[in-house]
């Protein structure tokens, strides 16, 4: 019976202690779930009245407020227009700041920012973590309308109109998120220095950006694996959509249209640009240029005037499965590496204006293409003379492609026609 009872009294102490762990975890979850504000951690709201340049109830007001914040703080501007005559200080608080307009999600609404009479500086300097930027509009800024240096950085539903560079992303930020905004008329939309991790550019529109909507490049490629993706954006009539070049890209699902000079050009290490839709324009379609492992995959390019994809200088580059039709001309290699040697395979090509692919001083494999209805060669391949006499020859591998009844067509047409192999 003792034992009994000793086993009885054992039992119930276990119960209790359980009870006891049981209550101290809800109440730390509780806690947790509820994170109150520390004493010394006040949230602020600061509100922007004053549309002068300085002066209490500015802008420029609310972000010294702000700055000293011990806490996450709001700014609400609520007039419709600031005309900047000086510089504003950074952003700099540790906690957080939301800066909202009082209108926002189109390219007309939203509170306006006038930086005409600024010099060179940016306009917001975002310089603390954990900043957004919601309904704003930036216009005429002779330098970077928003440079980010900080890491989650948020801007959606603006519009940044006729300046340098909308948004600059410089090396250290990452967890950038620029989402339905619109770019218009800048010199460049959104220029990024590095890969920062977590970084996207999503469902935003650029039109009539006199150089590029994105321009992702810097001087050697990334030490490391992140990627930008840069996904579901509309980008009409601008110098060239992307330009990216020795930073790692994915580059998903966009629409380009009437570009100038090209839609996409890649230089170096890390792009794979897949499922696009590119229309018109008296340009090329996709640039890879001195690239290197470039993946240009399921996309489907339309009425451009000269080459849907031009490959040149490159090495290790795929072109798979891409459509292209009403083209000047469809797939070119030019002087490829011939220590990695690109591949086309999967294409296929309608009614391009003159030559379906063309291959000139390079020796790629073409696997699988059709080249259908090309009003001149479907196959066109060319020997390379260079300046100082020396001749880069042409000797593409050809496995089961389709190039209808037409001849191939080149001063190494012969060698064209038969598979050769590297």
């Amino acid at each position: 019976m003792e034992i009994r009872r000793r086993s009885i009294a054992a039992v119930g102490v276990f119960v209790l202690l359980a009870a006891v762990v049981a209550l101290g975890h809800w109440y730390e979850t509780q806690r947790a779930q509820a994170q109150p504000l520390r004493a010394t951690e006040k949230a602020v709201l600061v509100h922007v009245t004053n549309a002068g340049d300085r002066g209490p109830g500015t802008l420029r007001e609310a972000l010294f407020v702000v700055a000293t914040a011990t806490g996450p703080t709001s700014i609400s501007i609520e007039v419709p227009k600031i005309n900047l005559e000086t510089p504003l200080p950074a952003f700099v608080n540790g906690h957080g700041v939301k800066l909202r307009g009082q209108a926002s999600g189109g390219q007309a609404s939203g509170v306006q920012i006038d930086a005409q009479a600024l010099g060179a500086g940016p306009v917001l300097d975002i310089s603390g973590p954990d900043t957004s930027i919601d309904g704003i509009v930036i216009r005429n800024c002779t330098g970077a309308a928003i440079l980010v240096r900080a890491v989650r950085f948020r801007l959606s539903a603006s519009t940044i109109d006729s300046c340098d560079v909308a948004v600059e992303v410089a090396e250290n930020a990452s967890d950038t998120l620029l989402e339905r905004n619109h770019f218009i008329k800048d010199r460049l939309g959104v220029r990024f220095g590095a890969a920062g991790r977590n970084s996207a550019v999503a469902n935003n529109e650029f039109t009539k950006n006199k150089d590029a909507g994105i321009w992702a490049v810097r001087g050697a490629p990334d030490s490391h694996d992140d990627v930008i993706g840069i996904h579901d954006n509309r980008f009409t009539d601008d110098g060239i959509g992307i330009v990216a070049g020795n930073i790692s890209v994915l580059v998903e699902r966009n629409d380009f249209i009437n570009a100038r000079e090209a839609d996409v050009h890649l230089v170096g290490a890390g792009a794979v640009i897949r499922a696009n839709r590119i229309n018109g324009g008296a340009s090329m379609g996709i640039v890879a240029e001195n690239a290197r492992g470039a993946i240009i995959d399921d996309n489907e390019l339309e009425g451009l005037t000269a080459y849907g994809v031009m490959v040149r200088g490159s090495s290790n580059t795929l072109v798979r499965a891409n459509r292209l039709h009403n083209c000047g001309y469809g797939i070119a290699f030019v002087l490829g590496d011939g220590r990695g040697v690109s591949t086309a395979v999967g294409n296929t090509i309608i009614e391009p204006k003159f030559n379906g692919i063309d291959v000139i001083g390079d020796s790629p494999i073409l696997r699988r293409n059709q080249v259908l209805r090309a009003h001149a060669f479907p196959l066109h391949v060319e020997d390379f003379q260079a300046p100082n006499g020396k001749k880069v020859l042409s000797q593409p591998f050809l496995e089961n492609n389709n190039f209808g009844n037409s001849p191939v067509g080149g001063s190494n047409a012969t060698v064209a026609a038969q598979p050769n192999p590297h």
